[in-house]
């Protein structure tokens, strides 16, 4: 009897701590999506477009966003925080290099990117 209270009570807080973490990742990625579409932030809309769709104009400079789901989040990281660092002629600018970008929104914006497919 103790021993299947222990388990119902060790399940319960496994759910509980689960559910959290996936409700902070929510809201991180939806702070990744406000900083991709807002201009003052990072503005990312204005050279990539999403999901390798093509398009004219705003979101035709940039290389396609696709497949970011598969690519690991530090590199992902390190291309926004400092592009320079592997394409030394890249247009993109230096986010978190240049102080644009936090530590923690270019994290938001790393988690929104890998919902990417």
């Amino acid at each position: 009897m103790k021993l299947t209270k222990r388990l119902l009570m060790i399940t319960a807080l496994i759910i509980l701590s689960t559910s959290g973490l996936v409700a902070n990742e929510m809201d991180k990625i939806k702070q990744g999506e406000k900083i991709f579409m807002t201009k003052g932030l990072g503005n990312c809309l204005a050279c990539h477009a999403i999901n390798g769709k093509e398009v004219n104009g705003p979101g035709s400079m940039g290389p396609k966003l696709q497949y970011l789901s598969s690519w690991p989040k530090e590199e992902i990281y390190n291309k926004i925080y400092d592009p320079y660092t592997t394409n030394p002629i890249s247009a993109m600018p230096a986010f978190g290099k240049n102080g644009w970008l936090s530590d923690d929104e270019i994290n938001a914006l790393v988690a929104y990117l890998q919902t990417i497919k």
